[in-house]
């Protein structure tokens, strides 16, 4: 036998070939398209941080979602967008806001379609915080209650998964107890459990109109130096009654997704968030980057490192590239 004794590329020489050897193949079942509603009708608002993504009022969605189903995206995560903020941030619960209203009009037009809706308080509070406050503390007790409020109050519109993203203590446990007394057992909880503290974020709070009007959250979501901290946190939410956990984001924490997937098992969700979205985009745009190519690979890489789930802007097209 001649030198080299091993060839790697043998099985590169052919596309069918590298196929049969692949280990990691993207699929669009794998992919959760997250959006944006707002109050009113005919609205399509874009996004400027974020090009190609806007805020859709409920008939405008409709209208979006039909391509989506028919491209086979499996579902959808919802964010609402209103100005009817208090400190308490109870149009999170309002059974007449707009995610309970888009969760019935969706189950009614798409009742195969998954809807999940972000439980959170951020984009109802007139201080922009993700819990009660007071006098400049965000609170982690008095907050349980509302989030499982908002949690029932988004089961009862036909939501198929409740997505709590606040990281307080305990709230997974909050939320299904609430849910299973309100007679919601189906109901998943998709838990946000690995949230960290991220500079990725700036484009997701302009379209969700949920900065903080004062501080920061670092003293809630998760310090970015931590990954042993992860799998606590995940192992917290587990035991609480999750069924599926989040890494977010997910391309700076390609570690902790595969952290949380050999240590549990159990189905994990990545967001690949707002900023890293924004960047492909624009480097795109400069002509920097092959914006189909970067995007593949970017989400066979989330796939890689142990998503089973991978909620992203880019679901749409991506979506169109895999069926082509």
């Amino acid at each position: 036998m001649t030198y080299p004794y091993h060839r790697p590329r043998r099985l590169r020489r052919l596309e069918n070939l590298r196929r049969l050897v692949r280990e990691t193949e993207l699929a669009v079942k794998d992919l959760l398209w997250p959006l944006f509603v707002v109050e009113g009708e005919r609205v399509r608002q874009p996004v400027e941080s974020m090009p190609g993504v806007f805020r859709y009022s409920v008939d405008q969605l409709l209208g979006e979602l039909e391509e989506a189903v028919e491209l086979g995206l499996p579902g959808v995560l919802l964010f609402g967008v209103t100005d009817r903020k208090d400190p308490q941030g109870s149009e999170a619960w309002n059974r007449e806001g707009v995610v309970p209203r888009a969760i019935r009009a969706i189950k009614a037009r798409f009742p195969e379609l998954v809807v999940a809706a972000d439980v959170c308080l951020c984009p109802y509070t007139d201080h922009g915080h993700c819990g009660v406050v007071e006098e400049g503390r965000v609170l982690n007790d008095p907050t349980l209650p509302l989030l499982a409020r908002a949690a029932v109050t988004y089961a009862e519109a036909g939501a198929d998964l409740v997505a709590p993203s606040d990281m307080m203590d305990g709230r997974v446990r909050a939320i299904r107890e609430a849910l299973d007394a309100a007679g919601f057992q189906e109901v998943g909880i998709m838990a946000y459990s690995a949230k960290y503290a991220s500079a990725f974020y700036g484009p997701f709070r302009e379209a969700a109109e949920s900065a903080p009007r004062f501080g920061d959250r670092r003293s809630y979501q998760m310090d970015p130096a931590n990954a042993a901290e992860a799998l606590w946190e995940v192992e917290l939410d587990l035991e609480e009654g999750a069924d599926i956990v989040m890494v977010k984001p997910a391309l700076a924490y390609l570690d902790v997704i595969r952290q949380v997937k050999d240590a549990f098992g159990r189905p994990v969700a990545a967001y690949n968030v707002s900023g890293e979205y924004a960047m492909i985009k624009a480097a795109a745009k400069l002509g920097w980057l092959d914006e189909k190519a970067v995007v593949l690979e970017v989400l066979t890489a989330i796939k890689r490192a142990g998503a089973d789930i991978i909620i992203t802007y880019f679901a749409k097209e991506a979506a169109r590239w895999l069926r082509r």
